[in-house]
């Protein structure tokens, strides 16, 4: 089975913790990142993987209506 996205730890900001993901549609890969208010990469990590439905169906409606800043889909917490 492909895997449909690929998860890569970031630095820790101020403002939380970022994940950064990449979401297969078809032979195009995009890259998202989440911005999380969470100051550890585990409790990220957790919250990604638990709503991570609902942040590939957004990725993918802010493709759709080309919601791309520098070639990134820019997310937030839910």
């Amino acid at each position: 089975m492909a895997k449909t996205i690929r998860i890569v730890p970031e630095t820790a900001t101020d403002e939380g913790q970022t994940i950064s993901f990449v979401l297969a549609i078809g032979s195009v890969r995009q890259v998202c990142r989440l911005q999380t208010t969470f100051q550890t990469q585990n409790q990220a990590f957790s919250y990604f993987h638990k709503h991570r439905n609902a942040f590939e169906r957004v990725a993918r409606e802010k493709l759709a209506l080309g919601e791309i800043d520098d070639g990134e889909i820019q997310l937030t917490m839910l």
